[in-house]
Parts: C-alpha cells; structure tokens; sequence
C-alpha cells in the first residue's frame, strides 16, 4: 500500500513538473515568481497528506478549505496534464508542410494558454456535471417473483464519499433522489464514507430518514478500511444499514442478498467466508442478489448469483482516466451478462479526490425486477 501510495506522489508530482516545465517554456519568469510557483505546486503535491493529517488532529478548519483547493486542483492539473499532452500532438501534426507553407506556426505560448483556457473550462464543467445526480433506471426480468408481486424496486447508491467535501448539502440532494425513486429495498455497495468520520451524526441521521419497506443493507468498500473499520462499522449501522460481511439476508418472499467484504480487508489480517462457498448454499428459486464493492466476477461464481450490484471505479471520475480504468476492470460502468448471471456497475454516487466529474456524471441506480410471465 505504502509503495503504492508512493508511486502515486511521483506521478503526481511529474504532472506539476510537467506545467512547471510549460510555463517557463513559454514566459520569462523571474525568480521571486518561479519561486513562489514552486513552492505553491509542492504544497498542491502533498495536499492530500496534510489534509489527512489535519482531520486526525482534528483541524478541521484547515482541512476543510485545504480539501476544496487542493483536490480541485489536483482535477484542474490532471486535465492540464491531458489537455497539453492532446494540444503537443495537434502541434506536431501541424508542422507537415502544408500548414507550415501557410505560415501557421502555434508557438510554446500558443499552446500553454489553449491547454489553460481547455482546462479551466472543463473544471467548472466538470466541478457541476458531479452535482447533477442522474438517476438510472435497469429493468431486470425474472420467474423468481411469486406471482404475488409483480415487481420489486431495489436502490443502489455507491460510493459516496461522505467526508469533507460530500457532506450536508450533497447529502441531502442524495436523500432526495433516493425518496423520490420509492424504493422497495436500498443497498450501498461500498465507501458511503471517506476518511475520517469524527463528527458526522448528522450525516447518520439523515440517512436515517430513509426507511423502505424491506430495509437496508451496505457492504464496506476499500475506504471504509482507510477510516477505520471500526468507526465505519458504526456509522453505517447508527445510519440504519444492515451490514453484510460474508453473511446473507432473507428479503421477504422472493430476494436473498449476499454481501462480501471488500479485498481491502485482508490489509487488516481478516479472513473473511469464500465467496463460491457463501452463494453455493443459496436457494435458487429465490432472487439471489450479490452486494460487492468491486465490479470483478469471479468464475467459480458465476451462475449461483442473478445480479451482482459493485462500484469503486466511479468509471473513471474525469476522462480519459477511465481508460486507464479499463485496464484493471473491463466493465467499469451499466449492465453486462456473465453466463446466467449479470452485473451492474453504478458510476458512483459522490465524488473521491477532485469535486470533479467529467463524462461520468453522479447516478442513484433504479434496479426494477419485473416479474416474467410464461
């Protein structure tokens, strides 16, 4: 983890030596000035650390506005990053005789101010495409439905990131969402929280609001360990979830849901149910419903789940990212079939890092289950 983490920095950091490198290549900067940039850009690359270590100190008064700048910087400098990379390309495409004979030769200034312009925008862009919620309707036809009930409304929301930047107002609007989809069953499939959660009972409250008529259920995610297991474990119950930790649940006539811990919790010397051998022991005249926070199917599971409901991806949060997102997990967003059973991956609910969405809005998913007649 810690080498991870590492990596990361260096990325990130290379990514500030990337502008650094533009800006002096493109404008005389005096030294008091290149001074200042470098020391504001260091700030930036260890921002999230020290915003950490404010919140466990209990600072919230600089963790909060710290928060704000820094992950929206760390949005906007990503954007440059790709932004400027895409402009060079256009750049060099442009030196083929045919626009140099035109005498259209774009200079290091040129290019800088077009990525600055392209990346600003796309980060007021993308700072309210993460405000607007969308909802998500999938329609899932089943014989497992008792000729009682025509049809089934589970809702899925995923992570959250309740935290410093999602918190009162962001939450409510969730909660909003939520009532008006009228769910039947709510289920979280993961990192409802983000980092420290000292004083969010306010935030347990009002998700305590939310009562449908077959409950709701949550499995932890990789950042409800990153918190603290613990106080995650309190949080989400004290906000009225059943916590489903390799353990199942009878859900009125016709629904069973699993949940499986997130691999995370191996960091913490767990050693958590298998999960072929949990869904194995499953009764398959009933709907068997699978809660895991990330969207991977296992083989050995494979047809003894009908739908898997996973998130984590946020599918990629800000383009392009989720292309490199694709590489560890080939569905990162909607509905895909793996044999008889079938998986739906929710782009996210909240916002991780950057206050930032871009081509991947926030979603609170509507999984109808219709009962099929023969």
């Amino acid at each position: 983890m810690h080498i991870f983490f590492l990596v990361l920095l260096l990325i990130y950091g290379g990514m500030h030596f990337h502008m650094y490198r533009k800006v002096s290549g493109a404008f005389v900067v005096p030294f008091p000035l290149k001074a200042g940039m470098l020391l504001f850009m260091g700030l930036m690359v260890f921002a999230p650390i020290l915003v950490r270590f404010a919140e466990r100190k209990g600072h919230e008064w600089i963790a909060l506005p710290l928060a704000y700048a820094g992950y929206l910087w760390m949005g906007f400098i990503f954007l440059f990053f790709t932004t400027s990379l895409l402009v060079d390309l256009v750049r060099v495409l442009l030196r083929c005789p045919f626009f140099t004979s035109h005498g259209f030769h774009p200079t290091d200034r040129h290019t800088l101010m077009l990525s600055l312009f392209v990346s600003l925008g796309l980060t007021v862009y993308g700072f309210h495409e993460a405000l607007d919620i969308r909802t998500e309707k999938v329609v899932i036809n089943t014989e497992k439905l008792p000729g009682s009930m025509e049809r089934l409304r589970i809702v899925q929301v995923s992570d959250v990131h309740l935290g410093l930047i999602v918190r009162d107002n962001r939450l409510r609007k969730i909660v909003r969402t939520i009532q008006e989809a009228r769910p039947d069953v709510l289920v979280s499939t993961g990192d409802l929280v983000d980092g420290q959660i000292d004083g969010m009972e306010t935030f347990a409250a009002e998700l305590g609001k939310l009562r449908p008529l077959f409950g709701k259920y949550a499995v932890m995610g990789n950042h409800e360990y990153y918190a603290g297991i613990g106080t995650s474990l309190d949080f989400t119950r004290h906000a009225g979830f059943d916590v489903l930790r390799g353990e199942s649940r009878a859900v009125g006539d016709a629904l069973t849901i699993v949940g499986v811990d997130d691999p995370a919790s191996k960091n913490e010397g767990l050693q958590n149910p298998e999960e072929k051998g949990i869904l194995a022991g499953m009764p398959r005249d009933r709907f068997v419903l699978l809660l895991k926070h990330r969207p991977t199917v296992e083989k050995g599971s494979a047809g003894l789940f009908d739908l898997q409901l996973s998130g984590h991806v946020h599918k990629g949060q800000i383009f392009p990212f989720s292309l490199f997102t694709r590489m560890a997990y080939p569905v990162i967003t909607g509905l895909s079939f793996h044999g008889d059973s079938a998986l739906y991956v929710s782009r996210g609910t909240g916002t991780w890092g950057p206050p930032i969405r871009f081509l991947a809005p926030p979603e609170v998913t509507v999984i109808e289950l219709v009962r099929r007649v023969e």
